[in-house]
Formats: C-alpha cells, sequence, structure tokens
C-alpha cells in the first residue's frame, strides 16, 4: 500500500496516468487499477453515496453560488432589481426549510403510524397455550 500512499500524494492525475499506463501495457492491469481507484473512492467525489447527495450537493451549490463573488453578488446597476434578487432568494431558502422540516414531520409521523400498527397487532395476537411443566415444548 506504500505505492498508493505515494500515489495518493501526488493526486488524482497520478492515478489517471497510472490507469492510462495499466491500459498500455495489459489491458487487465488497466481494468484493474480503474476499478480500484473507483472502488476506493479516489475518483470522483470520494465517498458520498445515494440520492440524497444530489439534493445536499445542489443546496450546497445555492447556497454558496453568492459566495464567489466578495460581498455576496455583485451589484447590477438597477437597485430595485438587487433588492428583489435578495427578497426572492431569502423567500426560496425560508421555502426551503419549511419543506425540509415538512418531509422530517412526515417521515416522523409515517414511522409512528408503522410503530402504532405494530404494537396494535402484538397486542391483538393470541398467545400460545402454555405447555404443562413436565412436558417438551417442540
Amino acid at each position: 500500500m506504500e505505492l498508493a500512499q505515494k500515489l495518493d500524494s501526488y493526486g488524482k492525475p497520478a492515478w489517471i496516468a497510472l490507469t492510462v499506463l495499466g491500459f498500455m501495457a495489459w489491458w487487465p492491469v488497466g481494468l484493474a487499477v480503474l476499478a480500484f481507484t473507483i472502488g476506493s473512492g479516489r475518483m470522483f467525489c470520494g465517498g458520498k453515496r445515494g440520492f440524497g447527495r444530489w439534493q445536499d450537493e445542489g443546496a450546497e451549490a445555492v447556497r454558496n453560488f453568492g459566495s464567489r463573488f466578495s460581498g455576496g453578488f455583485p451589484s447590477s446597476g438597477n437597485r430595485a432589481f438587487d433588492e428583489y434578487r435578495q427578497e426572492t432568494l431569502r423567500r426560496l431558502e425560508d421555502e426551503q426549510k419549511d419543506f425540509r422540516s415538512f418531509l422530517d414531520r412526515l417521515r416522523q409521523a409515517k414511522d409512528k403510524a408503522e410503530f402504532d400498527q405494530f404494537m396494535a397487532d402484538r397486542r391483538d395476537r393470541p398467545t400460545p397455550p402454555s405447555a404443562p411443566m413436565g412436558e417438551a415444548q417442540g
């Protein structure tokens, strides 16, 4: 694993170069290196998996969009438009927070309903007859 640590110190270009050289030498070697780099999270976005990451990354991009510019968005020169843009962005952020809290409440209500149904089924289930002390259960 010393080779992997050395390549990690050079970053993704080193892994890409090793993959290309592996394919040039013998295609199964290149395929093995490619599978290793993707499987270990050394390529692409790292260890995040699942569909939730798209929403998280999209929300993060929207949140940080104005931070690329010093002090937020640059002025358009039209003060009324700038105020409208700021108000719209604030409203969208508030709606996103409200929607996320709605989804959390919805999930919690669904979980509670499922648990209540489980407990009701468990209460209504007939109890098995108990065997006398001397008999073996089987």
